[in-house]
């Protein structure tokens, strides 16, 4: 087959968050398995610019219905770690994509609503037709709108397109100036509650609700999160929507690219080990206390990895930090946030605890520090409010730290309680529960550091539980193809 994803971001040229990382990954696999895969994206001024090899322009006068006339446009080319990848670059006084930052515009959905009608005269001008157009996200939700009422009629009616929301917050809701822009108009049709009108807002226009109305199908990002987002207000206003099109819409799990997360392989950390050594993870861990002068004591060694914000249950983080440090464990944070109140407010709890030896709080992101703590670790925490996926516990369960998970999202299908759950002893890989409150994360973190202590044999057993589960994207990319082939015309 011949698949083209369509995206905002890609790992790690254009990466902002997750989603950069699950198209890598995704596209990589499915190349992998024997088909042709490519990736079309914006030229934003702030890629990185010497991860993309062989950059030249293929294409220098594209030019792309705007309002009453045309942007010109050049289509770049080059590979990505190994990735085939486009580049449009409109040449536009607009400056779309020349603004040193991927997102964050009030035009957003302007900048993208061109986005998806250049990629779409691309395909048409240049004589692509793939089997699969795989959009992501928000930003690409207006491309099977245009495939099916523009395209369709001017010879790609056997192009088929799989929709996969990465995340239902951010929808893209917009007025009807989009409409005239792209060359769609008529308002009068597309406000209509079976097409891209807003559920609740009969003025706006939504752009992920027409990626779900008009795709082929639809995915997210973990089963649970699908049910979720159908039936909880984690669909953000779409679950009447996801119900009408139910029959083409399911979940899918993400995968962990073990090429770069792989204690084995690590070049990141200064002792490889496997499910089958796990001796060898016992050195990380005394040089992750060096590196950041913690005491080398016989205690548990509790982290946690990733963006501090609402979400992801701060006030959670926070408890699970004092009450590791109450009850003989140490606690390491790394991670930050785009809200200054947040990160003020972690500053503080940073200089507060300056000198406790068993507590070091790093208040930014380091890649080499990350790789270094889930191989250290011996318990990772992610206590999130909302998680369509998570990559934090899977990384956590190869390199053998034990998670300790909220059972919201993905995280209720890759982390089964070692107490609770119906899973077979083997199959159990970590600690869950389940209100979002102290009471709750306590009764998670009892359980684990009561496991260090006095059950190590148990505790070790659980170790090369979670490292033995199978978190590649090699179920995820079959799974994938079943859907391309489901979709696609014979």
């Amino acid at each position: 087959m011949h698949i083209i994803h369509v995206s905002a971001e890609l790992a790690p040229v254009a990466k902002v968050g997750g989603l950069a990382d699950v198209v890598y990954g995704l596209s990589r696999e499915i190349e992998i398995r024997g088909n042709t895969v490519e990736v079309i994206l914006p030229k934003y001024d702030c890629m990185w610019y010497d991860e993309i090899w062989g950059l030249h322009k293929i294409y220098d006068d594209l030019w792309v219905p705007w309002y009453s006339a045309s942007v010109q446009c050049s289509v770049w080319f080059g590979f990505v770690h190994g990735r085939k990848c486009y580049f449009i670059e409109p040449h536009s006084q607009e400056n779309f994509f020349n603004r040193g930052s991927f997102y964050g515009f009030n035009d957003d959905p302007m900048r993208f609503a061109f986005f998806c009608r250049a990629v779409m005269e691309y395909l048409f001008k240049s004589g692509k037709r793939p089997d699969i157009i795989h959009c992501h996200d928000w930003q690409t939700g207006l491309l099977p709108v245009l495939l099916y009422e523009v395209y369709a009629g001017m010879g790609m009616e056997r192009q088929r397109v799989c929709y996969t929301i990465h995340n239902f917050k951010h929808q893209g809701i917009t007025g009807e100036s989009i409409l005239w822009a792209t060359g769609l108009g008529r308002p009068e049709y597309y406000f209509h509650y079976d097409r891209l009108l807003d559920n609740f807002n009969n003025t706006a226009i939504n752009l992920m609700k027409g990626g779900i109305v008009y795709s082929n199908y639809v995915t997210t990002v973990s089963p649970h999160h699908s049910w979720e987002a159908r039936y909880t207000d984690q669909g953000y206003g779409l679950g009447q929507t996801l119900a009408i099109h139910h029959y083409k819409f399911s979940g899918v799990l993400n995968g962990v690219d073990y090429d770069i997360w792989n204690p084995e392989i690590d070049r990141f950390i200064p002792s490889h080990y496997t499910v089958w050594n796990v001796d060898g993870k016992y050195p990380n861990k005394d040089a992750l206390r060096e590196r950041l002068w913690l005491r080398k004591e016989f205690k548990p060694l509790i982290a946690y990895v990733g963006r501090l914000d609402a979400q992801k249950g701060v006030h959670l983080i926070q408890h699970a930090m004092f009450y590791a440090l109450e009850h003989g464990a140490q606690f390491i944070l790394l991670g930050a946030g785009g809200d200054s109140g947040i990160n003020n407010h972690f500053w503080h709890l940073k200089h507060y605890l300056n000198d406790n030896a068993n507590c070091h709080l790093e208040i930014g992101f380091n890649e080499q520090l990350a790789h270094q703590i889930y191989a250290g670790a011996d318990i990772i925490v992610v206590p999130s409010l909302f998680e369509p996926c998570g990559l934090a516990q899977m990384i956590a369960m190869r390199y053998g730290a034990i998670p300790v998970v909220r059972a919201v999202g993905g995280l209720v299908d890759t982390v089964f309680d070692r107490d609770n759950s119906d899973k077979l002893p083997e199959e159990r890989n970590g600690y869950v529960f389940r209100d979002a409150d102290f009471a709750g994360i306590e009764s998670a973190l009892s359980r684990a550091i009561g496991l260090w202590y006095d059950h190590p044999k148990e505790f070790r057993r659980l170790i090369t539980n979670s490292m033995a589960a199978d978190c590649s994207w090699a179920r995820s990319g079959e799974h994938y193809l079943g859907i391309y082939d489901y979709v696609r015309v014979k």
